[in-house]
């Protein structure tokens, strides 16, 4: 597993882990609460724990996305007199390596891709993002993954990244270096954003950039 992450400012909204369970499954989690600024980073700080904790206890993605918005009601509830209200975009995963099946939630991310062969398969969402309703319609996936997969999880300051004219790179450009690129996940990921700054022009970053690559060897 590669990871590289590049935050706008000084305090990032963006979040992600790879947990390893006591059963040998791997949770994966990745997310971007709304806003900027110290009171993005400081909900993005207070979820991040909380994430970590119900993925222990509870090693379900659709129970861990069903916390996460209690979470994030109850805090609106606390701070409504601040008029502070937070949502976050959430992918969770749990991924059983024996026999490469994946459970997940996709909360309003922007789909996780997978490159198998020739092709790139998307992950849509299954679910809005969480802190919008009290009661939310909150439906899990399942994938099988295949030997030689690679899983690719990223925010959306990875494909909105723009150009001098206010082109956004997008995910057609991301499944492009999927495709093309079969260097190891560290490497990819050097690549995938040298190429971003190549596009950008070397400009501020607006929007923080992660990124995540799992390789399933099986």
């Amino acid at each position: 597993m590669g990871v590289k992450f590049r935050m706008a400012g000084g305090l990032g909204g963006d979040y992600f882990d790879f947990i390893s369970l006591p059963d040998g499954c791997q949770f994966v989690m990745i997310g971007d609460v709304t806003g900027h600024g110290l009171h993005a980073s400081v909900v993005m700080s207070l979820l991040y724990g909380f994430i970590y904790r119900a993925s222990i206890n509870r090693c379900d993605p659709l129970r861990v996305a069903g916390d996460v918005n209690a979470f994030l009601e109850n805090f609106a509830k606390r701070s409504w007199e601040l008029d502070h209200y937070f949502s976050t975009t959430l992918f969770c995963g749990m991924i059983n390596p024996r026999t490469l099946e994946m459970h997940y939630v996709n909360a309003g991310h922007v789909p996780p891709m997978v490159r198998r062969g020739l092709e790139v398969l998307e992950l849509s969402a299954t679910a809005a993002p969480l802190g919008f309703f009290e009661n939310p319609d909150i439906s899990g996936g399942h994938f099988q993954f295949s030997r030689g997969d690679r899983l690719f999880l990223y925010t959306d300051g990875v494909v909105e990244t723009f150009n001098g004219t206010g082109e956004f790179f997008g995910t057609g450009a991301v499944k492009d270096i999927l495709l093309r690129d079969g260097s190891d996940h560290l490497t990819f990921l050097d690549h995938l954003f040298v190429d971003l700054d190549n596009f950008s022009g070397g400009g501020p970053i607006t929007d923080d950039r992660t990124a995540i690559v799992i390789d399933l060897h099986g």
